[in-house]
């Protein structure tokens, strides 16, 4: 089911178009992450400051490290899949950076993840979405986030993939 524009508040909105400037989305990059572990741990894993700010969803992805096998866990926020229920797609903007962020080469050489969202666990298996498939994500994502686009601009010459995440329960 597609977000429209609509559900979210003039806060949220103004959040979003802040969040995608090349500052914000700078700071961020090194600040969110650790900022949203911390309200991560005082609601139990229910809710982020990314979330309460701009509206996005997020889920606490645990992958295993590409290259030092350990786990890494690290909040993400994702879109729903509207054709498959259950399916969810995260975006690996790395916030416009000329580089994929390193969740994302660590759920390609290891596509098995655990994810919470709202404070409920979940075993997922990942693939990189394409085609038809990376179009309907990506349309998705761009009503999710008002930053998508601005992002795919600043990444150049770099394809922001996508990557989805199912259920290993299937």
């Amino acid at each position: 089911m597609h977000r429209s524009d609509s559900h979210y508040s003039i806060f949220h909105k103004l959040f979003q178009k802040l969040a995608s400037t090349s500052l914000m989305s700078w700071l961020f990059s090194f600040a969110a992450h650790r900022v949203d572990q911390v309200f991560l741990r005082l609601s139990r894993g229910r809710i982020t400051l990314t979330t309460i700010l701009s509206g996005l969803p997020v889920i606490v992805l645990t992958t295993t490290g590409a290259r030092s096998g350990l786990p890494r866990r690290l909040p993400v926020a994702y879109i729903n899949d509207p054709l498959v229920p259950g399916q969810i797609g995260v975006v690996a903007s790395n916030f416009g950076k000329p580089h994929h962020p390193a969740w994302y080469f660590n759920l390609k050489a290891n596509p098995h993840a655990i994810g919470a969202i709202k404070g409920v666990s979940l075993e997922f298996l990942a693939h990189e979405a394409y085609g038809d498939e990376y179009e309907r994500l990506w349309s998705c994502a761009e009503e999710v986030f008002m930053g998508y686009p601005i992002y795919q601009l600043r990444a150049e010459k770099r394809r922001i993939p996508i990557l989805v995440l199912t259920p290993e329960d299937r």
